[in-house]
Parts: C-alpha cells; sequence; structure tokens
C-alpha cells in the first residue's frame, strides 16, 4: 500500500500539474488571457444567472402544420393506392383546399377498398373516439379527406416534444453548456442560453428547419408557364438563385435518410457541407443517378434550390456535398442542423434578446466568499485535529479545488450559481475520505500496531467504506445529471467531478505524501 515507485510519483504529480495549469486561465480575465497569447487555452463558461445569455422564444407555426400535413398525406395516399392489394387502385389527381384533400375513383367497383385504403391511413386521437382525418365518400366515386382539430393538435403536441430535442441537441451537442430548453404552453419553447451574447447567431442555429430534399429538375416543364408560376403537374416550381426552378414533387431522398453531415471544403477550396447517406438512401441515390445520367438534380433546403447539379456518372457511393455560397460559419451551422435532423415543425421567433446576470454581482460574491470561507473553515478544523495528516488533506483539498475547475474547462462546462454550491459541498465531502483514514490510523495505533502497519491498514480498510460512500453520491449525482436541466444539471456537473477528483486527491495523492514521509523520516511515533 505505501509503495510508490519513481514512475508512480511522477505520473500523480503530473496529472495533478496538468489540472492545475488547466484551471489556471479562467481565473485571468478573456482580454489579457488574449494578450498573454493564451487565447486557445479551455475557460469555464459562466451560467446565465452569473455571466447573462441569449433568450429566445419560438412558437410553432400551426398555420404550417395543416398545409404541411396536406402534403404529405397527399404522398401517402398516392402511395397506398398504387400498392394495394390484391389490385392497384386507379385515382385521379389528387386536389387540395383548405384542410382537405379529395380524389376520384376510376373504377366505382374499388370505392369501397378506397375508403378501407384511405381509412387505415388515419390514425386515432388519444382515447377520445375521433381520428386525425375523416373520410368522406362524395358523388358516389370522390373521395373526401378532411383533417380534424384534434388530429392537428395532436401533431403539434408531438412535434413540440420532438422539436425540443432537436433544439437541444443543436445547442448542447456535447452536453456541457446546460442551456435552459423547455416548452412552455403547447405550442412554445423556451431557450436561455449563458454566454452567449449574440441572439442571432442562435436564432440562425435553431430556427432554420433543416428540411433537406433531393429532387429531379423537370427539364420538359414549359419556361414560360414557370416564368408564371404554374407548375406541370406533377410538379412544384421553387426558387432558385432569384428566378423560379420547376423541380418534380416526388422526392429522391430527405434528410431523413442521412447518416452524417460535417463542414467541409469542395474543389475550389470554398467551405460546403459534406453528407454521407444510410444504406436505404445510398441504394435510392445509386438507382436515381444511374438513371437518370446528364439530368440535373436539385438540392433543396427548407423550400429553397441550394444547388442544381448535373449527374454526369453515376453515384454509387452514398455520399453528396452541398455547395452554395457559404462561409465556414454557416456552413458549420447547416451541417449541425443536418445532424441533429430537421425539426417536425416550423418554429418562428416571437421573443429575442439578451439578458444580464439574473443574480447581479452581489450574489457571485457572496458565493464566492462562501467558498473562500468554507476551505478555510476545513483547512484550520483538519490541521487542528489531526497535525501532519490534517496538513496533507488539506493540500489534497486545495489541489482538488484547481483539478475540478481545469477538468470544467476542458470540457466546457458552465457553471452556475447552484454549481457553485455543489463546489461547496465537494470541499466539504472531499475531506470526509481523509476523516475515515485518520481515524482509521487512530484505531489501528490504539490497537498497539506501529506506524508503518497502522497507515497501511488504515487506507486499506477506510478505501471500501470511501469507494461506497462516494458511489452513493454518484448515483445521486448521475440521476439529476441526466433527468435535470438548467440550474439542477449544473450542480450535478460539479458534484460529479468533485467526487472523481477528490477520491483521487485524497486518497491516492495522500498515502503518497504520507509514504514519501515515511520513507524519509522513518518515525517511530506519530501525532494524529
Amino acid at each position: 500500500m505505501l509503495d510508490f515507485p519513481r514512475w508512480k510519483i511522477a505520473s500523480i504529480l503530473g496529472v495533478l500539474l496538468v489540472g492545475i495549469l488547466l484551471a489556471v486561465p479562467s481565473f485571468i480575465p478573456e482580454s489579457t488571457a488574449k494578450q498573454w497569447g493564451l487565447g486557445f487555452a479551455p475557460r469555464i463558461n459562466y451560467g446565465l444567472d452569473l455571466a447573462g445569455g441569449s433568450h429566445i422564444l419560438l412558437e410553432a407555426d400551426t398555420a404550417d402544420v395543416a398545409k404541411s400535413r396536406l402534403t404529405n398525406m397527399e404522398d401517402t395516399v398516392r402511395g397506398a393506392m398504387r400498392k394495394n392489394t390484391p389490385a392497384p387502385i386507379a385515382i385521379g389527381d389528387i386536389s387540395a383546399n383548405g384542410n382537405t384533400l379529395s380524389f376520384f375513383v376510376r373504377d366505382p367497383a374499388q370505392v369501397d377498398a378506397a375508403v378501407d385504403t384511405a381509412r387505415n391511413l388515419t390514425q386515432p386521437v388519444g382515447t377520445t373516439g375521433t381520428r386525425d382525418w375523416n373520410v368522406q365518400v362524395v358523388d358516389s366515386t370522390r373521395i373526401v379527406m378532411t383533417q380534424t382539430q384534434g388530429g392537428i393538435d395532436q401533431f403539434v403536441k408531438q412535434a413540440m416534444t420532438g422539436a425540443v430535442d432537436i433544439v437541444r441537441k443543436r445547442i448542447d451537442a456535447l452536453g456541457t453548456k446546460e442551456p435552459t430548453i423547455a416548452l412552455q404552453g403547447s405550442d412554445r419553447i423556451l431557450v436561455e442560453v449563458p454566454g452567449q451574447q449574440n441572439p442571432a447567431e442562435l436564432k440562425a442555429l435553431i430556427g432554420k428547419t433543416a428540411k433537406l430534399e433531393f429532387k429531379l429538375v423537370d427539364t420538359q416543364a414549359d419556361p414560360a408557364k414557370v416564368a408564371a408560376n404554374l407548375p406541370p403537374i406533377g410538379d412544384q416550381i421553387l426558387p432558385y438563385q432569384g428566378r423560379p426552378l420547376a423541380v418534380f414533387r416526388q422526392a429522391i431522398l430527405t434528410g431523413g435518410d442521412l447518416k452524417s453531415a460535417r463542414q467541409d471544403y469542395d474543389q475550389n477550396g470554398q467551405p460546403s457541407v459534406s453528407i454521407s447517406f444510410n444504406a436505404k438512401g445510398s441504394r435510392a441515390f445509386a438507382e436515381t443517378t444511374q438513371q437518370n445520367v446528364g439530368k440535373p438534380f436539385a438540392i433543396i433546403l427548407d423550400g429553397e434550390v441550394i444547388s442544381a447539379p448535373n449527374i454526369n456518372e453515376p453515384i454509387l457511393g452514398g455520399t453528396a456535398s452541398i455547395a452554395g455560397g457559404f462561409t465556414a460559419q454557416t456552413a458549420q451551422t447547416l451541417a449541425i442542423a443536418l445532424q441533429s435532423g430537421s425539426l417536425p415543425i416550423t418554429l418562428k421567433t416571437v421573443e429575442e434578446r439578451t439578458v444580464g446576470p439574473g443574480l447581479g454581482q452581489d450574489s457571485i460574491h457572496a458565493g464566492i466568499i462562501a467558498s473562500a470561507i468554507a476551505v478555510a473553515a476545513v483547512i484550520v478544523f483538519m490541521f487542528l485535529t489531526y497535525g501532519r495528516f490534517g496538513l496533507y488533506a488539506d493540500l489534497a483539498v486545495l489541489i482538488n479545488v484547481f483539478v475540478i475547475l481545469g477538468l470544467m474547462a476542458v470540457l466546457n462546462a458552465t457553471l452556475t450559481l447552484p454549481g457553485i454550491a455543489g463546489f461547496v459541498l465537494t470541499i466539504g465531502t472531499a475531506v470526509d475520505a481523509n476523516v475515515l483514514i485518520n481515524e482509521r490510523i487512530r484505531e489501528e495505533r490504539r490497537r498497539g500496531r506501529n506506524v508503518v502497519q497502522s497507515v497501511e491498514l488504515g487506507y486499506k480498510e477506510a478505501s471500501r467504506t470511501i469507494f461506497e460512500a462516494n458511489m452513493t453520491h454518484a448515483i445521486t449525482g448521475l440521476i439529476m445529471l441526466l433527468l435535470g436541466s438548467g440550474p439542477v444539471k449544473g450542480f450535478a456537473v460539479v458534484l460529479l467531478f468533485g467526487i472523481a477528483t477528490s477520491v483521487f486527491t485524497s486518497v491516492t495523492f495522500t498515502r503518497m505524501l504520507v509514504a514519501l514521509w515515511i520513507r524519509r523520516q522513518r518515525p517511530q511515533a506519530m501525532n494524529i
């Protein structure tokens, strides 16, 4: 237990030294750090309550929901009728008007089958007994499908839950920024991001729907009709570089077929976004490009064509590149948006502002003073109670404070006022382990064992209790981290960091100090 070869001593001191050095930049003002050439060094972020940030309130565009569901149902109905068994059902053009879709069944004998197929595409609305679409037969061969308000409300509710997750992924991919993202009412999302002083940048990241589609360009469309916004049947007209472009309505691929997206540079050195498709998307892309060599296809983002390259040869690798006059920042923003998935519902910003620290400088000073008093009180108590061994524990506590801050800086974690509370709590519990160890050593001395035996048994016997006690703390902190948000999450992050580092410093580091003392002094007695 007290055998510490040089390599082990060097490793322990090296780890602690790195932790301390990583904490240093967080104590230096950012402007000064840049002047000293330390602008690259990781720093701790301060939470919304300590440093302010950006506040955005997003609202679902419920009017767009009905329109979007209408478009999706149109494609679904056409596909379901075509794939109907035992025989496909021939239908006429599907027309949309308000909240309804209608179409004719060409063979009157298939009307009943068409109604059954259409009804199978609808879903129940909770336990209300109604469905999200009403299906009726009009004029003996025309089927009318009407959206119900309950169906729209249910879609909005489900979409808003999914939207919260996607917004969180876009803002906090690593889970360390501790933004506040919460539903407000049934159709609003509150977003508060600490340290983000520019709401416009935040809005650019989370306000983009990021609905990606690949569609073939209709090269046979009449240019005059396209210019007059009169698309041929089966087409739609979308803007492309300031002019209208006719594309087929049916998409070759969508964002749902994406496997990954990342910021890259094209062959001209311009920023672009490289994407790769999943197996299904790769097959569909390969088949389409094989069948349409020489024809252009459109890459569409949020209803706007951003690129329309020609298919010069079949693209079989399942990858593609999106280039559209991006900067490195906008390409990175788009890559994050595509990687996190498209928003299931269009969100519009109804409120945005920069907010100042919520608690004020007095509260921050009070937290710092509380931390300083806690550290000083613990140091004095431990020294008076355990002498040399208390001094070792004090040194471990001080180093532990720096290592926690260094670890938080590396992970770009956010420190909030509850985080400071977790910090103070960690300082108090950090010496628990040393109290257990020291009391165990006292007990062994009272039993008549010599110094070396007492120290060895003290550390050995106390280690299991220390491990079990910290495991219960860690389980509690982990649950708060997984289920909490905002300040609760901040408290949990600091607590978990503190548990990990305090075990290392209070057990391994102090044991090394005691071993070195015994090796050097070879004491026959000790005061503890």
